[in-house]
């Protein structure tokens, strides 16, 4: 035997065979007949999808084998063959079966089961068999020649079908059986006979079949029962099933056949009654039409939503998916279009088994029915619906226990969602908004300003958030593009977003969309997570190195909310005499100066003087009788990024509470002196008994408000102010972005003005409280006359006692009666007026008193447990449970003791 061109095909295909199975040239014999048919034959499904997907099938083999590295390797050398073939297309697609085949796989498996199809499995593909041979591959032609079959007919070896809907490798009539061994010196035949159609190839010579080939498949045949003949317009004539077939592939691309019509009243494909059918052909047809129907329904909303722009990138991508299974749907009309042809070019008879039959149509238009329906439910339920809401929609669709359908409405959601996600990563990483339709979830306000712009002019549409988005990762998306169009507009950082977040992978297809989809809660978290902490982060760090944040937080708690002891204390004291007059001669500059002296005088100076610059004072609105002291307040300027955490509604209520404070120390500073009064004048007016009561009642009660005031300035300062700014200073540390700041610092702020009570809860409680402060500032005018009254008296005193002297020095009487007599009047008149002073006092100590009381009646109800615990310490010695009936009760029933087990 010559000796073989070792770079023949056949030798290179016998070759593959031995090194793919690790088997000798005798012992593949059986792998090779195999690899020979199918690189011989023409199998015609969507080149692309099916080549991919037994790529992908071989690839997952080879892993479930460990045989990464070899995974690694096909999967280079496939991609080297896709790109340096170009005219025969079909080589990569029929290789991989080859492969396939060659493990051991049978083709009908890989050419059924594993390509799950958009519309029906089971349409013919092909149904010849290569013959077996023994010799050695030299004898065997490659160069697609037409074979013999076994009954000497000859056959062609190639079916062409739609790709997508996988039609199977069964016949008409069943799977093709396995022909007899020919020897290796039969003679070929000439190719005179070849059928012309690519259906009638898979017609079976039944004369030929082995005795062991199993039963068909297919339906049975019809009865061969020959219709009545019938003419043009004659629709009394009995119809026959061929006319109907033509018929129903019309109505299947929604077109009105000869028989069957689209009625317009009842919605739906009919029969015209006029037309003699038997009942199982008009129900068989029926049930076939409505595909059409379906197809229409479908059609219908694609050709109104295709042109209309305001539907959005996602409607768009909602109808090319549509799209795209009508296209798949279409190609499976063309197929039985073809073979329908074939049969009218080669006379194929009705009663062959091969032939083209209504029952037959119904097998193979189930799966492409069940997918119509699913779509035209689908077209329904969207209705109405764009953008984030029709991705929902969609998704909510795809919540069903069936594989296929499932696999159907994830494969619309990966397209759907693709603009969605590169709405979403163009956000993210850019902080663009391209939202022409107003499809995004994210919303923008152009009218809104820059000082406004973290607040209000970024939001969420949550209607258009998508259903596999939860709404922590919507707020996590807001915050990212919000904070990186804060950082430009209002920081005016011109760092790049990718510096300060590196951008992955984008979704630059559907597929990468899909991959994305089945991974909400690792890929897609990871990276929306990536981005929210890096984006937060450098906005934190900018803000708090470049605007000093924190410092500007720590200077409202010294200066608007009193925390600067020192500060308060030296500004009260410069201020006391212009604060006494009238607030309508005070002039802000001069109060600004003496603002300036105290920082420069106590440990303020210290402070940064970005902050000390912000320091300034504020006259609120004058009313009629107003003092210095109810109009004064400091004032704390922001403006630029930190203005958008201490906004003007913070500020407003830093005012509230500063002015509350402020009375509250001044109340304080008052008392201060009553008591430096007292204990000046102690000493001076004890030659003066007849005041010795009325004194001892003014201690009484300045001791009183004493006792009151520590214990509020106590609950003010420790149990309201320090507790609410630990808790803010915790939550500040901890904070990962700016709106947990925010959130913090408006807590922060609605708790202190709830416990302040300063909020509409508390008006009564607040207003007792300015009662009593109104009372305290009534006493210091009380005692002040008082004690004016007295050391006037006590000076006349001193004069006439020193006069007095003086004459007995030079001689002289010490005094006249008619003197004495003038001194003991103006005495008389003196110590009359001591009981309107005690009256005066008395009536004072009782209003204070009942105001007090009324006061602790109100926070034993309070809800808080702080005012509670403080009227324990305002009454620790049960002082005033016992003058009011109401205390009793109340501290009755909050003061219970713990119950006794006796």
């Amino acid at each position: 035997m010559a000796a073989l061109d070792q770079k023949s095909p056949n030798v290179l295909l016998q070759s593959l065979c031995c090194r793919i199975t690790g088997k000798s040239e005798a012992e593949v014999a059986h792998q090779f007949q195999y690899a020979v048919r199918v690189v011989g034959s023409n199998y015609a499904p969507t080149i692309e999808r099916d080549e991919f997907l037994v790529s992908e099938k071989i690839k997952k083999e080879l892993l479930k084998q460990r045989r990464e590295g070899d995974a690694a390797l096909f999967s280079e050398l496939h991609r080297k063959l896709q790109t340096q073939v170009s005219l025969l297309f079909q080589i990569p697609w029929c290789i991989c079966i080859l492969v396939l085949a060659l493990k051991g796989e049978p083709i009908e498996n890989l050419c059924v089961g594993s390509y799950g199809a958009l519309f029906a499995q089971a349409l013919p593909r092909d149904a010849h068999s290569t013959p077996f041979y023994c010799t050695r591959p030299g004898s065997l032609p490659l160069s697609y020649p037409e074979r013999l079959g076994p009954g000497g007919s000859q056959i062609s070896t190639s079916m062409g079908t739609s790709g997508i809907s996988s039609l199977g490798v069964y016949s008409l009539n069943g799977p093709t059986p396995t022909p007899q061994p020919l020897l290796a010196g039969h003679p070929p035949q000439t190719a005179g006979q070849q059928l012309g159609s690519r259906l009638a190839w898979a017609l079976p010579n039944t004369s030929a079949l082995a005795p062991t080939s199993r039963a068909p498949l297919g339906p049975p045949p019809l009865s061969t029962r020959a219709p009545r003949p019938r003419h043009d317009g004659d629709l009394t004539a009995e119809v026959g099933e061929a006319a109907l077939v033509r018929d129903i592939l019309y109505v299947f691309q929604g077109i009105d056949g000869k028989f069957i019509k689209m009625s317009n009243t009842d919605n739906c494909y009919k029969i015209d009654s006029k037309v003699v059918l038997c009942k199982s052909l008009r129900d068989t047809s029926s049930r076939l039409a409505e595909l059409g129907w379906l197809h229409n329904k479908i059609r219908k909303y694609t050709d109104s939503r295709s042109l209309d722009r305001a539907f959005g990138l996602v409607g768009q991508s909602f109808c090319a998916s549509l799209h795209q299974e009508l296209k798949e749907y279409y190609r499976l009309l063309a197929v039985l279009h073809s073979q329908l042809q074939v049969e009218d070019d080669q006379g194929v008879n009705l009663g062959v088994e091969s032939s083209l039959t209504l029952r037959r149509l119904l097998v193979w238009t189930y799966d492409p029915k069940v997918r119509l329906k699913t779509l035209a439910a689908l077209v329904d339920f969207c209705q109405g619906r764009k953008g984030g809401e029709l991705a929902s929609a969609v998704h909510a669709y795809g919540k069903t226990g069936d594989p296929q359908m499932r696999a159907l409405v994830q494969h619309i959601l990966s397209l759907v969602s693709h603009p969605i996600l590169n709405f979403l990563y163009r956000w993210i990483y850019d902080g663009e908004l391209e939202d022409t339709y107003h499809e995004f979830f994210v919303a923008s306000d152009p009218t809104v300003k820059t000082d406004r712009l973290w607040h209000d002019k970024y939001s969420l549409r949550k209607s258009m958030i998508p259903t596999f988005i939860t709404m922590d990762q919507a707020r996590k998306v807001l915050l990212i593009g919000k904070s990186i169009n804060f950082l430009h507009q209002v920081c005016h950082d011109r760092t790049s977003p990718g510096k300060i977040t590196p951008a992955s992978k984008s979704t630059d297809s559907p597929k990468d969309a899909a991959e994305l989809l089945s991974d909400l809660e690792g890929a897609f978290q990871g990276k929306i997570d990536a981005a929210y902490f890096e984006t937060s982060k450098y906005l934190l760090n900018v803000l708090n190195q470049n605007y000093l944040l924190l410092e500007h937080l720590q200077a409202m708690r010294r200066y608007l909310l009193l925390g600067q002891g020192d500060f308060i204390r030296h500004l009260m004291d410069l201020l006391k005499p212009e604060l006494a007059r009238p607030a309508t001669t005070l002039y802000q500059h001069n109060l600004t100066g003496i603002l300036e002296t105290a920082v420069r005088a106590t440990n303020a100076q210290y402070d940064n003087a970005e902050i000390l610059k912000r320091l300034d004072v504020r006259l609120l609105e004058v009313s009629p009788g107003d003092t210095g002291w109810d109009v004064f307040s400091l004032d704390y300027h922001v403006e630029g990024p930190i203005a958008t955490v201490f906004t003007r509604e913070c500020m407003s209520h830093y005012l509230r509470v500063f002015n509350f404070l402020w009375r509250a120390k001044r109340m304080e500073y008052i008392l201060t002196d009553i008591w430096k009064g007292q204990m000046c004048n102690a000493k001076l007016l004890k030659s003066m008994p007849e005041l010795s009561g009325v004194l001892h009642q003014c201690h009484i009660l300045a001791n009183e408000m004493v006792h009151f005031i520590h214990q509020m300035q106590y609950y003010i300062t420790f149990e309201v102010l320090e507790c609410c700014w630990d808790e803010l200073w915790n939550k500040v540390e901890k904070a990962q972005d700016l709106d947990h700041i925010i959130a913090a610092h408006e807590r922060f702020l609605d708790s202190v003005i709830s416990r302040c009570l300063l909020d509409t809860n508390s008006r009564s409680l607040l207003n007792q409280l300015r009662a009593i402060f109104d009372q305290i500032i009534e006493f210091q005018s009380a005692q002040d006359s008082l004690y004016r009254s007295a050391l006037e008296e006590l000076t006349l005193r001193l004069q006439y006692e020193e006069r007095k002297k003086q004459r007995d020095s030079e001689g002289e009487w010490g005094v006249t009666a008619e003197k004495e007599a003038e001194e003991n009047r103006r005495i008389q008149e003196f110590q009359e007026t001591i009981p309107k002073m005690r009256s005066q006092l008395r009536i004072l100590t009782h209003f204070y008193q009942g105001i007090v009381q009324q006061f602790l009646v109100l926070i034993m109800t309070s809800p808080d447990e702080s005012l509670r615990f403080l009227s324990f310490r305002l009454d620790f010695n049960e002082h005033y449970r016992a003058r009011d009936p109401r205390l009793r009760a109340s501290l009755g029933t909050t003061r219970g003791r713990r119950p006794s087990n006796i």
